[in-house]
């Protein structure tokens, strides 16, 4: 924690300020708390790199903290031979500045001779991910906060296998960063940087790489090209990246029954038709389903504004829609994917499939009916990125898919971040490949549950904003690690885990043994049934989050149990939070 008031009397004082900054920090001369909030501390690099408000402050996203987290990019890199002439990739999303900050980005790395590609539109995670790759770069950056508020913007960091940069890494760039001043880093002009070299622009031309090797995923493309326009689709960009990417991938595979939500199509950061671009809320689709009865669609997609998460709702045999969670469709495209396979005598003997903790264990149940093995790993997509790395750098395992129960979905691995784009066309494939046989997404779900069981999931999450939030959602970790629940409601632990720790507790026997994952700021608990509650930090966010999962042998039997479960651990939890 630094001293708030004499970093905001120092930055008010520096007189190479802007005056638009210089101004909202005259602005909250006399709002003292305002002042601790976007002074006392800096925002966090961590392995999501930096997320936060957009505002002067060190605790805030502006141009400043840019320049310094680009900086000690630069300077990590300068002490890797070959990396600055390998050079970093950039990419920006729609939100506000984004353009901005990724300029900004390339110009401090300029200025330590650092070769930048920067896209000259806004482009996705996924895109950029892949670019790395392709242009064999040794990092690359994206300037986005996903699906948060419109006041956030963030700035990831991505390394040379397409993935975002590991914990080490980040905490070497980190100790960069922090010998860094704000106001003294180095910055280059940026004609002059086009001028040099220093800066390429990246045009049209890697996109259509891009297409081509997403279009060949596809295990039913003449099916697609013949029945493709028969199933009406609504797509709603949220007023995000997906846009062009998304519409060109499905235009070019045949599905020609596309109707755009005119009202989001257009990039705009303070994404005004919704209250947050989350494609994970059903009311980011309202303006989706309202087109979507205006034109007889049974199927809606959503991607948030970097387009690495992909929403879905299917219309029911009422003609509502339901919207589905992101285990439901990670657990569809499974399916899908591998009954595909195995039909077409396509599913390779050492298949792989990776999750995280977090998602349903009906992926599970469905992985090991078909015989292909199911990693899980810590939240966060590097970490299915390091699976794919592995199974490329050993040929022991083919990677085939992989996902996150927050919406993210990726399948190939030429990205190693979650697409949406892919995931869009997939769930395309997968309803007209269904529907020709006369089947909507909602029926195959029918016959998953039938064949599987009953896996119903929930995640509730508890937003601590600022340094009272943080403290009280340590203190609540700190509580459930020094009295760990031994029930919840009527149901038994029977075991306990404590990645912090990498220590598993089997309550039944008390043998104590290693989980097996890197240590993190997780708790998981195991109840009879295959019934699990985790809780766990955002690394990304201001909230701490609860999941529980339930099997059970009917629907409402599932439902019945979950609620059980979810009002128990609530309670528990809300308690320690205060």
């Amino acid at each position: 924690m630094q001293d708030y008031r004499r970093e905001y009397e120092r930055w008010l004082a520096y007189p190479g300020l802007d005056e638009s900054t210089r101004a909202e920090l005259t602005s909250i001369a006399n709002d003292e708390k305002e002042q601790e909030e976007r002074f006392y501390t800096e925002l966090e690099f961590g392995t999501a790199g930096l997320r936060g408000i957009i505002g002067a402050g060190t605790n805030r996203m502006n141009d400043y903290v840019v320049r310094r987290a680009s900086a000690g990019l630069a300077e990590y890199l300068s002490d890797i031979e070959g990396a600055k002439e390998r050079g970093v990739a950039i990419a920006y999303d729609s939100r506000n500045r984004s353009d901005s900050f990724a300029r900004e980005a390339a110009c401090t790395l300029a200025a330590f001779g650092v070769k930048c590609y920067l896209y000259s539109t806004l482009h996705s995670v996924p895109q950029l991910s892949f670019t790395v790759r392709e242009l064999k770069c040794i990092a690359g950056i994206v300037v986005t906060a996903s699906h948060n508020p419109p006041e956030y913007n963030g700035y990831k960091v991505y390394w040379e296998h397409g993935g975002q940069c590991g914990p080490a890494q980040a905490e070497e760039i980190l100790s960069k960063i922090r010998g860094l001043d704000y106001f003294s880093t180095k910055h280059m002009n940026y004609d002059e940087a086009i001028e040099s070299g220093l800066i390429k622009l990246i045009g049209s031309e890697i996109d259509e790489i891009y297409y081509k090797n997403t279009i060949g995923l596809m295990l039913n493309p003449e099916l697609v090209r013949e029945h493709g326009g028969e199933i009406k689709l609504v797509y709603t960009p949220l007023h995000g990246s997906g846009y062009v990417p998304v519409t060109e991938v499905l235009k070019r595979i045949g599905m020609n029954s596309v109707y755009v939500v005119q009202e989001q199509a257009q990039p705009n950061g303070d994404f005004p038709t919704v209250k947050a671009p989350n494609p994970e809320d059903p009311n980011a689709f309202t303006l989706a389903f309202r087109l979507a009865d205006e034109v007889g669609a049974g199927l809606v997609i959503g991607t948030d504004p970097d387009s690495d998460r992909l929403g879905v709702a299917v219309r029911d045999a009422n003609g509502k829609f339901q919207t589905l969670t992101g285990n439901r469709i990670g657990s569809i495209l499974i399916y899908y994917l591998l009954g595909t396979m195995k039909e077409k005598g396509k599913l390779p003997e050492n298949g792989l499939v990776v999750k995280s903790l977090v998602s349903t264990g009906l992926a599970d149940a469905i992985c090991r009916s078909f015989g292909v093995e199911i990693k899980h790993v810590l939240t966060g997509f590097r970490f299915i990125a390091e699976q794919i790395d592995l199974a490329e750098s050993t040929g022991e395992r083919t990677f085939l898919f992989g996902f996150e129960e927050s919406y993210g979905f990726l399948a190939g691995g030429f990205a190693h971040d979650k697409d949406a784009i892919c995931a869009a066309m997939l769930v395309s494939e997968a309803a007209v490949y269904y529907g020709a046989k006369g089947k909507t997404l909602l029926d195959v779900l029918d016959e998953i549950f039938s064949i599987y069981g009953f896996f119903t999931e929930k995640t509730k999450s508890y937003t601590l904003e600022g340094k009272e939030g943080m403290e009280r959602i340590a203190n609540a970790m700190k509580g459930l690690r020094s009295e760990p629940p031994m029930l919840f409601g009527s149901e038994e632990c029977i075991v306990y885990e404590d990645f912090s720790e990498n220590r598993r507790i089997d309550r039944s026997t008390g043998e104590e043994s290693e989980i097996g994952l890197p240590k993190s700021n997780v708790l998981r608990y195991f109840l009879p049934g295959d019934a699990w509650i985790i809780v766990r930090p955002s690394g990304t966010e201001p909230k701490l989050k609860l999941y529980v999962g339930a099997k059970a042998d009917s629907e409402s039997a599932t439902e019945e149990r979950l609620e059980s479960l979810l009002g128990a651990a609530d309670a528990i939890v809300s308690k320690l939070l205060g």
